[in-house]
């Protein structure tokens, strides 16, 4: 393919296929625990990491992992506060995520004017050392993921259940916030911040349309997500089009197609769609 022979393409196409990786298998995780506006909550206080990042002459992604990560925590407090309204958690970190957004660009009026690029995402500006976090950062979230995926599961679909089997809860309730908060912040480079969302829950919401059990949605969902960022970062390239768009309506198609497959292939059959981790009757899950 010619768009390879290019440097930055190649930069591009690897880093987005470490992140699809980590966002998809973040993304399933918190769909299927109903939280998946936390995406839209983490990317907003991401633009203000970075904002912040401009404005002190920072690496705008350390920045933004900084106030991510410190969102995340301050969700998780909020949550216990709300117990019966957990989703306002995420509107009060959100507001503050904008409030410190617009702020922090306001002020530094002459040094935020790159700030698009992390907002819809750039493929011509990703650096080597973007490429060295991302890869780092991704090898290590992918591996805890694969390491806790057990229990991830069981915390999943019953906390209670999971806590009764010797499951430190907390703690990784607390580990599975830092990893959404950072994958939230790798991702934005490739897909944009007001983007990032969107890849975390689309690859989940075509995986959930045929998969039989977790592990198969899984391995979907990443399926998903990877040709997604293979297709959409192309279509950036020749077409000269923004990559966090393209990406994401690539994913919309692919969803589109699936649904349309899926109706025609059961012939309109019912059948109530259940999860479990291998695939046989124990631990059975429904949605």
């Amino acid at each position: 393919m010619a768009m390879l022979s290019y440097s930055f393409m190649q930069r591009a196409l690897f880093i987005g296929l470490i992140i699809s990786l980590i966002s998809s298998s973040m993304g399933l995780f918190l769909v299927l625990r109903r939280f998946s506006m936390v995406g839209d909550t983490l990317s907003h206080t991401a633009l203000a990491g970075v904002a912040l990042g401009m404005v002190t002459n920072t690496y705008p992604v350390y920045a933004a992992i900084l106030t991510t990560l410190s969102a995340s925590f301050l969700v998780e407090k909020l949550r216990k506060e709300y117990k019966e309204y957990a989703e306002i958690s995420l509107a009060i970190v959100m507001a503050a995520g904008i409030g410190f957004a617009s702020l922090l660009i306001s002020i530094g009026k002459n040094k935020t004017i790159g700030i698009m690029n992390y907002m819809f995402g750039s493929i011509s500006l990703v650096t080597e050392k973007d490429l060295i976090v991302v890869t780092i950062l991704g090898v290590i979230i992918f591996a805890t993921i694969i390491v806790f995926f057990r229990a991830l599961f069981y915390i999943t679909f019953d906390e209670g259940d999971a806590y009764f089997r010797g499951i430190p809860v907390k703690t990784l309730n607390l580990i599975f916030s830092m990893l959404v908060a950072i994958t939230i912040t790798l991702s934005m480079r490739i897909v944009g911040i007001l983007l990032v969302s969107s890849m975390m829950t689309v690859p989940v919401a075509t995986s959930i349309q045929i998969a039989k059990s977790f592990k198969k949605a899984f391995i979907y969902t990443n399926l998903f997500g990877m040709i997604s960022v293979a297709m959409g970062l192309s279509a950036s390239f020749y077409l000269d089009i923004a990559p966090g768009g393209a990406i994401v309506i690539v994913s919309l198609i692919i969803l589109f197609i699936v649904i349309i497959y899926k109706r025609l292939s059961i012939l309109l059959t019912k059948k109530k769609t259940t999860f479990t981790l291998d695939g046989g009757a124990d631990n059975e899950q429904t949605i």
